[in-house]
This record gives C-alpha cells, structure tokens and sequence, in this order.
C-alpha cells in the first residue's frame, strides 16, 4: 500500500517487479513466463546471471518478450489512481467559489500566487453548472490568462490543469478564430506545451485535452500547417493510435489526424510514419477498437490513399486490403462508404492487381454483389457497380460472377 497526499493506493502485487518490487514500467515476460520489468532484468542479465531470478531456473534462451497485456493494464490503474488524486485535489479546493470570488481569483493568478490551488477552484467552478463554463469563458482576460500560462510554465502538472480548465470552458468560448490566433501567435510555444502533455502527461483526460484544443484551432489552411509542422507533433498522433493506448485517446487522435491531413505534404509524411500499418492494426484488432474507431481510420486511410505513395503502400499490405473490405457491412453505413471508396480507388480508379487480387480473396465479389442490394447510397452504389465490372473483365472471376444467382441473397439495411 501506497501512501500519497492521504490516498492510500493498493498497488496490486503481479504489477510490481519482482526484482526492484516497484511498479512496473516497460513489463517483458522471460521464458519461464515470469514477467519482471526491463531496466531491473536486463541489468540482473548483464550482470552474467542465467537463471530466472523469481524460479531459479536455468534459461534456455536469454531473450524476452513485451508484456503488452500487462502494459495495458498497468496503464488503465495508473490512470485511474492519477484521476482519484486529481480529484481528491478538487475536492479539497472545491470550498464554495462564487463568481464575486473569481475576479479575485484571477488577480492572483496573474500575481502567481499558488497558481495550482486556484486552477483547481476554477475546475471545480467550471464543473458546477454550464452557466459557469460560459461566465469563465466571457470574462476579461480569463482565455488571454490561460494561454499565457501554457507559454510560460514547463511543468507537466500545471500544464495538464491550464489544459482542464481550458476544455470545460472551451465549447463557451464562441469564437475560434480569436483563439487561433491568440494560441498560434505564440512562436510555437504554446503548441509546444500542448505536445508536452500529449507526450508526457499523466492523465488520459488532459492528453484528449490537447488535442481537443488543437482541434479546435485548426480552422483553416494556415493553422493546420502550422499545427502539422510543429516537429514532432505528427509522429506523436501516429504513435498515439496504437492499439495499446486508451480507446479515447486512440479515437481523438485520429479526430485531430482527420482535421490537419488536408495537404499533400501532411499525408506525405504520415505515409512515412508508416501510419497505414497503425491503421491496419485498428482494423484487424477485433473488438478492441469500437465502431467510431474503425469509422475514423477508414476516413484516414482514405485520405492517405488519394496519394499515389499511399495507395503504393496500401496495395503492398495485402492484410490491410483485406480489412478493409471485411469492413463492407459489417460496421455503420458510414465505415461501408469509405471502405468502398478506397476499394474503388485502388480497384477501378487505378487498376492496381495486387489490391484487385486481394479483394477476391477476401470474398469482395460476394460482398459487392450483397451491397448492391442493400440500402445504401446511390454513390456507394455506384462505385460498387464500377468495381463488379473489375470482375466481369477479368477472366478469372467472369465464371464466378456469371454463376452467382442473386436472387438468393437478400441483406437487411443498416
């Protein structure tokens, strides 16, 4: 047990290491199944040992394997204890604040005095009601304040509270164009902070935060160029759709990806970032990514496909061709359409063989053939007619297509 600003926290024992017994941070399972942490085995291995240290048995093979389950799990406790703390903050700052106390409040703030404590008080103001959201909002200097705040302080935990307060108030705040222009005048800086908390905060809440606030900004084609071309900020999103993170997380992530992949040049360097593979992932990692999710990484690979690099690496990656038409009727309506939409690009548009190959192992004859006869839109209904005339000119599929008594099949609409 773990005592941390009077919370008591239960850390369970298999998250602890069994060598340093602290919780594990970068879990690797050795042959023995036993899992340890890798700092503390690699320098009990380095060491010249060659047993387990927790069996003493003799290892057949030195070499170890991620625990990406156990990561997994480790990080949902560690987010929850964090927000147990975060709230337990809240609740020792949530003495009555009344909208006479918030003028008062914000002279402090400017005057940094217990900057933290009083982020807390208009946490907890923000969280009582929708008119306070909107009072906070509206008053002088108070969005002026906050931004100044992500310029001025390095502090990953005072960082993630300005990014708290900033998303309660943020659907108040009206006029986006203003706070493009207030947060992206800033010489990079508050991006710069925006990309600390994604990297490095604590709290899933605030890292959707960030990109919450960087969403919003994105407006036009100057504010995504500049939000794409902060160094490192694209390759942090790619890294944040992998499987092992939070399904929120992974879901804002490909939001805000949607938002800036308009130019060639964003695409180009997601296509680099290998984002295809991470997308490929989402659409095979079976019930671990949720409808919204596999709606969205179907838009994104649209997008990336309209690039002849991206529909190169997407023909390449037979599994990715595949998925995606496993998703045709399977999802929404809305997942059914940019399915199709790539399909037909790489298919028909462009003639690509290998992707035209892989759509019939993956039983795309049949599936063209069922959404013709569902409810679909007379879009993807067209495209699906293109893409029949694929099979009808190629030998190999005519017989099939010809033999296939439609009249059978029958498909509920979404």
């Amino acid at each position: 047990m773990v005592r941390d600003v009077d919370l008591y926290v239960t850390v369970p024992s298999f998250f602890r290491c069994p060598i340093s017994l602290d919780v594990m941070k970068s879990p690797v399972s050795l042959c023995t199944g036993v899992t340890y942490d890798r700092t503390s085995i690699e320098r009990w291995l380095d060491s010249g040992n060659n047993t387990c240290p927790a069996t003493m048995q003799v290892l057949n093979s030195k070499e170890f394997v991620p625990n990406r389950t156990l990561q997994r799990l480790i990080k949902i406790w560690s987010d929850s204890v964090q927000t147990q703390k975060d709230n337990r903050v809240d609740s020792a700052a949530s003495s009555v604040v009344t909208r006479e106390d918030i003028e008062v409040l914000v002279k402090e703030m400017r005057a940094k005095k217990d900057k933290t404590d009083r982020l807390s008080k208009f946490i907890c103001f923000a969280k009582e009601s929708e008119e306070n959201c909107e009072f906070l909002a509206k008053f002088d200097g108070f969005v002026e304040m906050l931004v100044g705040f992500l310029v001025g302080d390095k502090d990953i935990n005072f960082l993630e509270r300005v990014v708290k307060v900033f998303v309660l108030i943020l659907n108040k705040v009206g006029d986006y164009k203003a706070l493009r222009l207030l947060i992206l005048k800033q010489n990079n800086d508050c991006l710069s902070a925006l990309l600390a908390v994604l990297k490095q905060g604590r709290s899933v809440s605030s890292r959707i935060g960030a990109l919450k606030i960087i969403e919003a900004i994105t407006l036009d084609a100057e504010s995504k160029q500049m939000v794409s071309e902060k160094e490192g900020f694209l390759l942090e999103l790619v890294k944040l759709i992998s499987l092992e993170n939070d399904p929120r997380l992974i879901e804002a992530s490909l939001s805000c990806l949607i938002a800036i992949s308009m130019s060639k040049r964003v695409k180009t360097n997601l296509i680099n970032f290998k984002v295809i593979a991470e997308l490929r992932k989402l659409l095979t990692g079976g019930q671990k990514a949720s409808v919204s999710i596999i709606e969205k990484a179907l838009k994104l690979l649209e997008m990336v496909t309209s690039l002849r690099e991206g529909r190169a690496e997407f023909c390449n990656d037979t599994a990715c061709v595949e998925a995606v038409m496993n998703k045709v009727l399977k999802v929404s309506s809305e997942a059914t359409e940019h399915a199709v939409m790539i399909l037909w690009s790489v298919c028909y548009l462009f003639r690509d063989g290998d992707a035209q190959d892989a759509l019939v192992k993956s039983n795309g004859l049949t599936k063209i053939l069922l959404l013709m006869q569902s409810n679909c839109s007379p879009v993807v209904r067209q495209m699906s007619g293109d893409l029949l005339k694929i099979f009808r000119v190629n030998s190999k599929f005519s017989s099939c297509l010809s033999s296939y008594d439609t009249k059978t099949t029958h498909i509920m609409p979404f």
